[in-house]
């Protein structure tokens, strides 16, 4: 079964600063991908599973809150 990002660091005692630091992204992308608002690139999730020592399969990617579409007419 996977886990987010944000359960593997809790499971793992790694701060969302250590995440940043040991993954060599940005603190706001990772600060993102974290809290699941945004789903990484490929070679992002390889950063982030490796400071996690963890592999890309054990982490669950996917957007943790609905994407809301804020500009447009919308349907109809």
């Amino acid at each position: 079964m996977s886990a987010t990002v944000q359960e593997l660091s809790k499971q793992k005692g790694i701060s969302l600063l250590e995440l940043a630091d040991r993954s060599g992204l940005d603190l706001p992308k990772v600060r993102a991908i974290f809290l699941g608002r945004w789903t990484p690139s490929p070679a992002e999730r390889t950063r982030i599973a490796a400071a996690l020592d963890s592999s890309q399969e054990e982490i669950a990617w996917g957007h943790a809150t609905p994407i809301q579409h804020i500009y447009g007419h919308g349907p109809g």
